[in-house]
């Protein structure tokens, strides 16, 4: 397995001794989503060597967390917006055909490509949306949330507007 330029530089340090430019590569490696066990990996490592680096060096600490929550926020914005629908602008080629007949009467065709913009509607990923809720609001939205039973069962009154009373002898004219 070939050596990146990064890794060679970490092969060339003795194995288990921090380097300066450790914390920019570990940054960079957390913003790829990189795990504790990962980043002990690539600098051939322990990750129980990762977490001494960490506390001993606070600048490689700082780079591994800004690195994580740079990389958490991201994913965290595409769930949320995963849980809207949306309108996206996309290109698309399309062929167009003109069709004509010449001076003769033959029949003529050209064709050409047009690239338009189409809009197309996505909508929401229900997965995503039950994911962000359940999350969010374990009390209000997971199925499996096991609420005290300290807590009295109080009745839920919705109006629903006018309609139907299914009770009542009459109908609503």
């Amino acid at each position: 397995m070939k050596e990146t330029g990064a890794q060679a530089s970490v092969s060339q340090t003795r194995r288990g001794q921090y380097s300066d430019g450790y914390a920019t590569q570990a940054y960079k490696l957390c913003l790829l989503g990189a795990t504790d066990r990962e980043l002990g990996s690539f600098f051939k490592v322990s990750a129980t060597t990762i977490g001494r680096w960490r506390k001993a060096h606070p600048d490689f600490g700082d780079a591994i967390a800004r690195g994580k929550h740079a990389a958490d926020m991201e994913v965290a914005e595409s769930l949320y917006r995963a849980t809207l629908d949306r309108v996206v602008t996309t290109k698309q080629a399309i062929k167009c055909k003109e069709v004509y007949y010449d001076d003769n009467g033959k029949r003529v065709e050209k064709e050409r490509i047009e690239v338009v913009e189409v809009e197309k509607h996505l909508p929401a990923c229900f997965r995503s949306q039950q994911f962000w809720l359940r999350s969010r609001n374990p009390r209000l939205w997971n199925a499996k949330y096991d609420e005290a039973d300290d807590n009295p069962t109080r009745a839920v009154t919705i109006n629903l507007g006018p309609g139907h009373d299914p009770d009542g002898d009459e109908a609503p004219c």
